[in-house]
């Protein structure tokens, strides 16, 4: 077993130099000439689908859950954001911020649902009625009365939902109002476009953290299919959102969205991305998360809550997802479901896989080297057969996949993103006192 050798620097700081010299490169490079608007688009594109494969890999990857419905919490922070941030231009729903006020507020309304369901403690009534009732009355009356007493609880709790997101709504328009609309123009879209990505993350966090709850409890395989089902429902959806929402125009495509999607916009949600995924893996709860991969029954063996870990890195992988849609829907000013079906949600997939299972690294460069070689086949390949790439890419992932099947950097992590080295410690060694035996004297003597 190869030990790591601690080195004069600290890990972070060749990292940084790197992260900071690769964001200069691009900002170079694109000020001066030496790429074209279209290959600045694919680095970002490219950055974008890395913080949307990080989060797929802290699901698959390193918990050990296989999920084809990744693209579906894509899509939701791509129109989640997108409403925000065009309603704040052109007021599609009546003023500048009513989308954002609706959206938080809706947000609080359904967390605050959850703990009330939580705090009636509904299923723990619900069992205590079977229990009860099923001595006194047939099958199917204790199942019918549970289930009208399971129904009227989460009703009140729904009921005060509504009304406290009703009311926080009326409150966040005069509030935001006061703070957002003083603001010069330009700070003010920033701060805006910041409140959207934030929320389209949160809003595929909490989408993700409902669809969790029962199809966690499925094994790998069907949760796979279950998520895949989940994928193709939200694309269902946005092929017929603008009978709910006109502005979304349906399958007609999404327009008028603001493209306000920079490199400095994300490039720093990527290294945020990094930083957060790289602490959660290596802390307590990390390691816990792993665990599950490894073994689950040895993990539920000792004590690990194996639901509530499955759950949180369900919701974290979500979240990352709906910042990469919020960056995307900016980045080109319009969305289209067909971005969003079910082949373009196996993107991601390909991605961690080829990059290494349980390697940040791996699924940085993967997620580069994906881009590059799409866009890079469109324009080496005459004109006319630019859809070969299509034939040509699996081809490569196929080779790369029986030469190393771990992936291009299996487990392997460069840097800052490796596991931290527990601290050196200098522990005092008492002095061993030796005293002299009996035979040792006489011999000396003799």
């Amino acid at each position: 077993m190869s030990k790591r050798r601690r080195g004069f620097l600290p890990s972070w700081v060749p990292t940084l130099l790197v992260a900071v010299l690769l964001y200069l490169l691009v900002v170079y490079a694109q000020k001066s000439g030496k790429i074209t608007t279209y290959w600045y688009q694919v680095i970002q594109l490219a950055s974008i689908t890395a913080i949307s494969a990080l989060g797929l890999n802290l699901i698959y990857g390193f918990n050990g859950q296989f999920s084809l419905g990744h693209i579906g919490f894509y899509a939701i922070g791509a129109y989640g954001s997108a409403l925000i941030t065009k309603d704040f231009l052109v007021k599609w729903s009546g003023m500048r911020i009513g989308a954002l006020s609706w959206i938080i507020a809706g947000q609080v309304g359904l967390v605050l649902t959850l703990l009330l369901v939580k705090w009636m403690r509904v299923g723990a009534v619900r069992d205590r009625l079977r229990a009860g009732l099923g001595a006194h009355l047939k099958g199917h009356e204790t199942w019918v009365l549970t289930t009208i007493v399971v129904l009227l609880m989460t009703a009140v709790a729904v009921a005060v939902g509504v009304l406290v997101a009703g009311q926080l709504h009326k409150w966040l328009v005069l509030a935001l109002g006061k703070i957002l609309l003083p603001l010069p123009k330009k700070v003010a879209q920033q701060v805006v476009f910041l409140l959207a990505l934030l929320n389209g993350g949160t809003m595929a966090a909490l989408v993700a953290f409902l669809v969790g709850l029962p199809l966690l409890r499925l094994g790998s395989d069907y949760f796979g299919i279950a998520t895949l089902g989940f994928a193709i429902m939200v694309y269902t959806a946005l092929q017929n959102s603008d009978m709910v929402i006109p502005t979304m125009k349906g399958a007609r495509g999404m327009v008028g969205i603001p493209r306000w999607t920079t490199w400095p916009w994300v490039f720093g949600a990527l290294v945020l991305s990094v930083i957060i995924i790289r602490n959660l893996i290596h802390s307590s709860h990390g390691r816990a998360i792993m665990s599950v991969r490894e073994d689950e029954i040895a993990a539920k063996t000792m004590g690990i809550d194996v639901n509530q870990l499955k759950t949180v890195a369900f919701s974290f992988g979500g979240f990352f997802a709906g910042i990469a849609g919020g960056l995307y829907a900016h980045l080109y000013g319009f969305l289209h479901p067909s971005s969003f079906n079910m082949i373009k949600g196996f993107d991601p997939l390909i991605i961690i896989v080829f990059g290494g299972l349980g390697s940040m690294t791996g699924t940085i460069v993967a997620s580069g080297m994906f881009a590059l070689v799409i866009e890079g086949l469109r324009v080496l390949l005459p004109q006319g057969f630019e859809d070969w790439r299509f034939v040509i890419y699996p081809i490569f992932l196929l080779l790369i996949m029986l030469l190393r099947q771990q992936g291009l950097l299996g487990t392997t992590e460069w840097g800052w993103l490796r596991a931290p080295l527990p601290p050196e410690r200098d522990i005092p060694v008492p002095e061993r006192v030796v005293q002299p035996s009996p035979q040792d004297d006489e011999g000396e003597e003799a």
